[in-house]
């Protein structure tokens, strides 16, 4: 039979989200800082020839140039206020993640509770500042030497330093107030709305070029049933789950016994989501944004051609370190944050569950970890082949738009699970409603009759 919960869920319905007034203002705070996002990727940076930054994107656009442009939600071509994006953000979160693991001091502080996690964000922000102002740099250099500044010079490259650099903070604002005030993920949310605002954009492009006979229409029914079917496979992986046999001991209180139940631990066979790809695409689009701007490949310095050259889509060395970022990111990030074993099973120890056959305290712990790697052998693999196969599908087709699996793994990813935020939300919007009743009823069985 079906519990309580589960039952109640069932039933979640329009008229009960339209009673839940505090989800529909949290909906609607997330809807206007995405709005005002979307502004922001229209703004230029000052000093720009729009006129050759177009032509200049144009013969990017079937690059790494579109690959940016995913990621910003278009801001790069327009060379907006939003160019730099989440991505130093999300590189410094990285970074600061990994130094916690490596450096004691730094693994003392996470395990401070609420102040040492505030001085950890406090570092994130400030590896975020370093991180922008180098990509800033960067990219007014190459600016200058593509010929793309009206008026260059050393007050050019500070005006986009400081313009690109105070765009990254204020979206890093927005998505904490994302996360704090509205709903879902804000960071996720961000880069789901920069893919998203693309899409229309990509499929009129990519259907014009089927009219005119540039594309097959074979080419173009085999790209449409390869979308239906990384969409299908990454709902199907990520709603699956490896369930782990709990059991709760008896105990016996005067003449009546309690406990002796079982249950289920739940562990998803891709933990860590759609985090380690957008991880392993951030750390990739730091290389790829100085090439694209510092020159091409055929008039470039040596060690960029080099870099431009190997590091485009489907060559073999984007490949194996795409492959390789996402599998160890997926570990990394399972093992400290998504999923902590010893976490897990100092809070069976707490409640008096156990697994069957396995001592509580170190052996669970070690058969919990036993159980997550195994499982991730699939999850990871899962992840890399959903994110590299349309890699190697644009550069042997020569797409005319970025279709890429990181794209659909991440839209589809952050639509499921602010959905399912939004139901936990509702739910607990009918449990509250639930224990409302029950107080009315109460008070009123205890009043005198007269």
């Amino acid at each position: 039979m079906a519990s309580a919960a589960e039952q109640m869920a069932a039933n979640l319905s329009w008229s009960t989200f339209g009673k839940a007034k505090d989800l529909q203002s949290r909906i609607l705070f997330a809807i206007g800082l995405l709005v005002v996002y979307r502004i922001g990727t229209y703004i230029p940076v000052p000093g720009i020839d729009a006129s050759r930054l177009q032509s200049f994107f144009q013969q990017q656009s079937a690059g790494i140039g579109g690959m940016l442009n995913m990621f910003t939600g278009g801001a790069v071509s327009r060379m907006a206020i939003f160019s730099l994006g989440i991505m130093p953000y999300i590189s410094a979160s990285i970074i600061v993640q990994l130094l916690t693991s490596m450096v004691p001091s730094l693994g003392a502080l996470k395990k401070e509770g609420e102040a040492g996690r505030k001085k950890i964000n406090q570092y994130t922000r400030y590896g975020t500042v370093l991180l922008a102002t180098f990509q800033a740099y960067g990219l007014a250099v190459g600016l200058e030497s593509q010929g793309l500044a009206t008026d260059p010079g050393w007050f050019f490259r500070f005006g986009v330093i400081i313009t690109l650099v105070g765009g990254t903070m204020f979206l890093m604002w927005l998505g904490e107030q994302i996360t704090a005030r509205g709903i879902g993920n804000g960071i996720s949310l961000i880069i789901f709305t920069g893919i998203v605002a693309n899409f229309p954009h990509a499929l009129a492009l990519f259907f014009t070029q089927g009219r005119s006979g540039a594309l097959s229409p074979a080419l173009i029914l085999g790209v449409m049933v390869l979308v239906v079917a990384v969409i299908a496979f990454v709902v199907f992986m990520e709603r699956a789950l490896r369930k782990i046999h709990i059991q709760y001991p008896k105990r016996q209180v005067g003449m009546k016994i309690y406990g002796g139940e079982s249950s289920n631990l739940p562990i998803k066979v891709n933990p860590a989501g759609v985090i380690p790809a957008i991880f392993a695409s951030s750390l990739l689009l730091l290389p790829a944004t100085i090439t694209t701007f510092a020159g091409s490949a055929g008039s470039g310095s040596g060690w960029l051609s080099y870099v431009a050259a190997y590091m485009g889509h489907g060559q073999p060395l984007y490949l194996v370190l795409f492959g390789a970022l996402i599998v160890f990111f997926s570990y990394f990030y399972t093992a400290n944050v998504a999923f902590k074993s010893d976490d897990v099973a100092d809070n069976l120890k707490k409640q008096g569950g156990f697994i069957p056959g396995i001592r509580p305290g170190q052996q669970t712990i070690d058969r919990l970890d036993y159980i997550v790697t195994r499982i991730l052998v699939i999850g990871s693999a899962y992840l890399a082949a959903v994110c590299m196969l349309p890699e190697v599908l644009i550069s042997r087709f020569s797409l005319p738009f970025y279709f890429g699996g990181t794209s659909l793994l991440i839209v589809v990813s952050v639509t499921m699970d602010t959905i399912t935020q939004i139901q936990s939300h509702m739910l607990a919007h009918q449990y509250e409603g639930l224990i409302e009743k029950s107080r009315l009823r109460g008070k009123g069985r205890g009043k005198p009759r007269r």
